[in-house]
């Protein structure tokens, strides 16, 4: 692997796009090339295009200036070597109707307020999200990871069931603690897989109610509500004489497993592999309203609206700060962020960086 903050390829065209944008590569529109940010995966080593130029290194260390600046993305760990792993990410709940459930915070964006037995509520056009957490506090975004993990494994199993190369999968998921910590692009370290427990904690006894309104097939109206833990539960296997973790169970629970081994056509969003090392809540956050909002294309959001979606305790005015710092940045994967004017105030416009 070679450590340069923005290293661009060469030969990656049209006919590699696919190829590159797995393994971690970015285009730049402006240049019209595709470049790495931080390690280069082996896989694109030989793409690596030669700085021909002091313009290239002057770039290079603007945008790293400014990426430090800005703070969006922390530095990958020194093993940070996975080149190709499957990462489906931003989940839908119960299919089309509840695409919604990605755009509102099911989770906390600071690692700050601990919001321990506290209430979410979210109104929706046909019904409402209302999270729920415990003394533990509220489930974090960067605790969500795990989640993540499990519906990747979940959706990697049933496709091998599918395809007839392996068993119909539980709701058991067992991974090694250094898997999630692989998974999740964070140091192997010893309070990191402390952490991992804590994260557990607050995952279980935070709730997550849905409740939606739809019509039944003699007209009649009706409503549906569902309400579990983000995991259903979980065991912690640890050596007796240092108290390491070496590895948890976790029982998913019903709202994914029925999703995604039940359902006739899951409905399963992937992420960039850099979602991970988004620092900020907000700008996680965000970028999981621009996969789900703008998909391949754009979607414009009204700061307001963001703004109630996000579950932020704070100020309209701070939130809106925040907001604009994230767009000042605009370097979150795959998606460019600008601020426009709108009738009833400022505009969130979100387009994907390989859309037209």
């Amino acid at each position: 692997m070679q450590r340069r903050s923005r290293t661009y390829l060469e030969g990656a065209t049209f006919d590699l796009r696919e190829h590159a944008k797995r393994h971690g590569a970015r285009w730049d529109t402006d240049r019209k090339l595709w470049y790495v940010l931080g390690e280069v995966p082996e896989l694109l080593a030989n793409l690596v295009r030669p700085s021909s130029s002091n313009e290239d290194d002057a770039m290079s260390t603007h945008h790293r200036t400014e990426q430090q600046k800005a703070g969006i993305l922390r530095q990958a760990p020194a093993d940070d070597a996975q080149s190709d792993f499957f990462v489906p990410g931003i989940y839908e709940v119960a299919g089309k109707e509840s695409r919604s459930i990605m755009d509102v915070a099911v989770f906390r964006l600071s690692k700050k307020d601990k919001r321990a037995s506290t209430v979410l509520h979210y109104e929706l056009s046909d019904g409402y999200v209302e999270v729920k957490s415990g003394t533990d506090g509220m489930a974090t975004v960067w605790d969500y990871d795990i989640v993540l993990m499990a519906i990747s494994h979940l959706t990697e199993s049933m496709n091998r069931y599918i395809a007839g190369t392996g068993d119909k999968p539980g709701r058991q998921f067992r991974p090694h603690v250094s898997e999630i910590l692989k998974f999740c692009r964070k140091g192997n370290g010893g309070k990191q897989t402390d952490s991992i427990v804590a994260a557990l904690d607050r995952l279980k006894t935070t709730t997550l109610k849905i409740s939606r309104s739809s019509t039944g097939r003699n007209g009649r109206p009706k409503n549906a509500v569902q309400a579990e833990g983000l995991i259903n539960s979980y065991k912690v296997v640890s050596y007796n004489d240092n108290d390491k973790v070496e590895s948890v169970e976790i029982e998913l629970p019903g709202w994914i497993y029925d999703e995604v081994v039940e359902s006739k056509r899951p409905d399963v969003l992937t992420v960039h592999r850099d979602y991970f090392l988004i620092e900020a809540g907000l700008g996680r956050f965000i970028y999981r309203l621009a996969r789900k909002a703008a998909g391949k294309s754009s979607a414009r959001w009204s700061f307001k609206t963001v703004y109630e979606r996000s579950g932020s305790t704070g100020s309209a005015r701070k939130f809106s700060f925040s907001l604009r710092a994230l767009i000042e940045s605009n370097d979150l994967p795959e998606y460019s962020l600008v601020e426009e004017k709108g009738l009833e105030g400022p505009i969130l416009v979100m387009t994907y960086r390989g859309g037209a």
